[in-house]
């Protein structure tokens, strides 16, 4: 697996590995009810948001299973405004995509731009097959961004997911690699 370059550049935004001094930040996003309402945990207290930090801070990305986890940053300001998330899937070049942003930096189109950025990791420079994004079909501002980057609904698993006392119903979005070099080929003209 070829190593990944950091920090990935895009027009607003540095995505970078987490570093200690993301920590508070990092904390006032992850201990929000409305952070965690779709996420499969509850919100984190601090001793277990500086153990997550930690872990993303470290991440390594070799095998099937590992996850690259990169803080969002926006190149105008210093400081965290969220992370996004590339997991690894068994499978020959599988992966899964993710994003959290804090609640002041929703809205803006950093989630898309991120997650923009990471599907071009994965297919131009790890050659990954497929990427997909798992999410509760609750989530509207989720789903906007999967539709944003040209994903399409793959399937709909009714009360797929169990958690947090309920059933939830899964959407999964997803895009091939074929489909993001048609929809990010360059543009030509035909002269006739």
């Amino acid at each position: 697996m070829p190593e990944i370059e950091l920090p990935i550049v895009t027009d607003r935004l540095i995505l970078r590995r987490f570093v200690v001094e993301d920590l508070e930040r990092f904390h006032e996003y992850q201990a929000l009810p409305e952070t965690a309402r779709f996420l499969f945990r509850h919100e984190l207290t601090k001793t277990r948001s500086m153990e997550v930090l930690g872990r993303y801070a470290n991440f390594e990305f070799n095998q099937e299973g590992d996850w690259v986890c990169l803080a969002i940053e926006r190149q105008d300001q210093p400081g965290l405004v969220g992370e996004v998330v590339l997991k690894w899937l068994e499978g020959t070049g599988q992966g899964e995509l993710g994003w959290i942003l804090h609640p002041d930096a929703r809205g803006h189109g950093y989630a898309t731009e991120a997650a923009e950025a990471v599907l071009r990791l994965a297919f131009e420079h790890l050659s990954f097959h497929r990427v997909d994004a798992k999410l509760d079909a609750l989530n509207e501002g989720s789903a906007a961004v999967c539709h944003r980057l040209g994903m399409r609904l793959e399937a709909t698993l009714v009360d797929n997911w169990h958690y947090k006392g309920q059933w939830a119903t899964e959407n999964i979005y997803a895009i091939l690699d074929s489909e993001w070099r048609n929809r990010h080929r360059p543009w030509t003209r035909s002269v006739s």
